[in-house]
């Protein structure tokens, strides 16, 4: 689907709704800044929180900005099969490229029960469909026998890995073919996933550094693993910090520091700590972010 960064991107809002100029000048943002795809309505673009009308407004909206640019993978997961048909329903009809499908959460389902569920919302649509594999959210993981088994339905062409457990990674590229895509889901963690035989990060850090994430891409595509991991050492203290409360609180206060949203963010989330906040801008600082 594509190879290097794409951008789990955030979801910009103003006085309580969806901030459409907002959107457009971060998407334009991210394409000049060699972005490889836009996921849209992730766990970044806070998608749990976001009615059935919004995620028109916003997918239509992604879809005119890029105007085929880049690929567009609209996040359609949901706890309930029927409604994970339906948002990749409109997904499709929208115009996206792709598909993200998270697994489902809070039901904690059985194996037998993803396979069901992923396996239903593969047959109701016809664009590339990647698994997100989530955990820390979800409070299930998708052992690589899972996601074996998917991987041999047609349009299910990869997998978001954000475990953290590189072990898992390799046991996934052992078991796929060579063609099943497996992107990192941890910013963190590209470099490790890229020598499992990975093929690039769907990133929250691409929301505020999306050429620097790309040229480390790039850097370890090209073979030169020193300057990649130079990329990613440079870039570790920031990362972790956009990490030191639930994402996309810190990202979102990155980028309207950058000023290119509010900081704006729905219940349950609230506005990141002072005291994190002073020291991401600090780290900002020294980066020439702002």
């Amino acid at each position: 689907m594509f190879k290097g960064a794409g951008v789990a991107i955030v979801t910009p809002f103003k006085d309580g709704k969806f901030h459409k100029e907002a959107y457009e000048r971060l998407i334009e943002f991210q394409i000049q800044n060699k972005t490889q795809a836009l996921i849209v309505l992730g766990t970044t673009g806070e998608a749990s929180t976001i009615s059935y009308e919004e995620r028109e407004e916003i997918i239509k909206t992604a879809v005119e900005k890029n105007a085929k640019r880049i690929p567009i993978i609209v996040g359609t997961g949901s706890n309930s099969t029927e409604t994970s048909v339906k948002y990749t329903k409109q997904a499709e009809e929208l115009g996206a490229d792709g598909i993200l499908l998270v697994t489902p959460y809070y039901n904690k389902c059985t194996n037998k029960g993803m396979i069901a569920h992923f396996t239903e919302v593969a047959k109701n649509t016809k664009l590339p469909v990647i698994l997100y594999n989530v955990p820390g959210r979800t409070a299930v993981n998708i052992p690589p026998d899972v996601i074996v088994t998917m991987s041999k339905v047609e349009n299910v062409i990869g997998v978001k890995e954000a475990s953290g457990n590189i072990s898992q990674v390799l046991e996934i590229k052992r078991l796929v073919s060579e063609d099943f895509m497996i992107y990192s889901g941890n910013d963190d963690q590209v470099i490790p996933v890229y020598a499992c035989g990975g093929h690039g990060v769907i990133s929250v850090a691409s929301n505020i550094i999306p050429k620097e994430m790309q040229e480390m891409c790039e850097a370890f595509m090209e073979g030169n693993v020193a300057e990649a991991l130079k990329i990613q050492l440079e870039y570790k203290k920031l990362i972790d910090l956009l990490f030191s409360e639930v994402n996309p609180i810190p990202v979102k206060a990155a980028l309207s520091e950058m000023r290119y949203i509010e900081d704006q963010l729905r219940l349950p989330l609230t506005s990141m700590e002072e005291g994190n906040k002073i020291k991401l801008i600090q780290e900002m600082k020294r980066l020439n972010l702002v």
